[in-house]
């Protein structure tokens, strides 16, 4: 897993896992790893979510928002 810049400080993401049809994101406070999956939270999603981990910046809210249980 990569860690997560979090560029603005605020984020609760640790640290994030990009594969071709997925992203695997890590939280702080917990040992737990969720995974985001075409199949469940949607290729358009799961792109956005990707796209905002290598930014280091927006993908806690992004989750919260729109994708916070379409985990694996």
């Amino acid at each position: 897993m990569q860690y997560y810049s979090n560029n603005t400080g605020g984020s609760g993401v640790l640290a994030y896992d990009l594969g071709v049809n997925y992203i695997r994101v890590k939280f702080k406070g917990t040992g737990r790893v969720y995974q985001y999956s075409y199949s469940k939270a949607g290729a358009s999603r799961v792109n956005t979510m990707k796209q905002l981990a290598i930014q280091g910046s927006g993908l806690n809210s992004y989750i919260n928002r729109f994708a916070k249980y379409l985990y694996d």
